[in-house]
This record gives structure tokens, C-alpha cells and sequence, in this order.
């Protein structure tokens, strides 16, 4: 279970550089224009990202600043979002690289974000989500692209697991 977790934190730093490159070509005007997408724009989707990501690494590790709401705007431009980004990215490949399977087994308990409540549950299946969460939303970042008249990157796993960051996961 962990190697598979560990592809994830590995896929997930691989897509978020194709979408984070890919972004780096709007103009400020495109990056903020509201698409409707869920978190209206480039900078809104990208921001709740890792919002989310701090979020839920606080609630994992008991580590790191997490922001009070999922919109929050944690950096307005793009480079500084980015630099966030690829150090969040090292952040949680480290932490899953530091888990054992009675980790991964185990329990952990947390306070919600939008109805206030204490949840315990499982790691495994609450990594599953944080990873899917990620997808979700980068899915979101290419529909904007694609709005925006930009080609978005392909982001399946499969062309991942045919780059050298991916290989040893195939």
C-alpha cells in the first residue's frame, strides 16, 4: 500500500508541473477570469488546491499552516503560487515516504472545515480522497485551459508512468 501511495505523491508533483507550465502562458487577465469553473478561475482553482492540500496535510501530520476556508487566496500571482506549490508537493512526497504500513492502517482524527465536527477515520482511505481531491480539481484546471483557448497537457497516469519520474511505478 505505501508504493502505491508513493506514486501518487509522484504523480501528483509530475501533473501539478504540467498544469503549473501550462498556466505560466495566460495573461494575468486570463489567469483571474472568471470560467465558471466551481472556484471561478486559473487562480482560484489552483489556489483552493493547495489550500485543500494544507488542510489536510495540518490534519495528517499536526504540522504546517492550513487556511480557515477552501477559497482562500494563499498567493494572488502565479510564480509565488507555484513556488507554494512545488515545496507542498516535497512536503507530502516526504511525509508518505516516512509512513509504514501500520501507518497507513491506522487512525486519525480531525476537525472539519465547513460544518465544524470531529471525524475519526482510517489514513488509507483518507489519502485516496486527498489524492483524488487533487485530480478533481486539476481536471478543473485543464477544462479552464481548454476555455481559455489554451492546449492543456495530458495528465493520465498512463503517460506519467512513461516518464522517468513514473517508470518505477509501472
Amino acid at each position: 500500500m505505501k508504493q502505491h501511495f508513493e506514486m501518487m505523491a509522484a504523480y501528483n508533483r509530475w501533473a501539478n508541473g504540467l498544469i503549473y507550465e501550462a498556466a505560466a502562458d495566460l495573461s494575468e487577465e486570463d489567469y483571474a477570469r472568471d470560467v465558471g469553473a466551481f472556484f471561478k478561475s486559473m487562480k482560484g482553482t489552483l489556489n483552493h488546491i493547495l489550500a485543500a492540500d494544507r488542510i489536510w496535510m495540518k490534519r495528517f501530520t499536526g504540522k504546517g499552516g492550513a487556511p480557515a476556508r477552501l477559497d482562500t487566496i494563499l498567493h494572488p500571482a502565479l510564480p509565488a503560487l507555484r513556488q507554494a506549490r512545488e515545496a507542498e508537493d516535497e512536503r507530502i512526497a516526504d511525509w508518505i515516504a516516512g509512513l509504514d504500513e501500520d501507518a497507513l492502517q491506522g487512525r486519525f482524527t480531525y476537525m472539519t472545515v465547513v460544518n465544524p465536527r470531529t471525524i475519526s477515520q482510517r489514513l488509507a482511505p483518507a489519502l485516496t480522497h486527498f489524492f483524488n481531491h487533487q485530480t478533481h480539481h486539476r481536471g478543473q484546471a485543464h477544462m479552464i485551459l481548454s476555455v481559455l483557448g489554451k492546449e492543456p497537457p495530458s495528465l493520465d497516469m498512463i503517460y506519467f508512468h512513461r516518464t522517468p519520474e513514473g517508470r518505477g511505478y509501472a
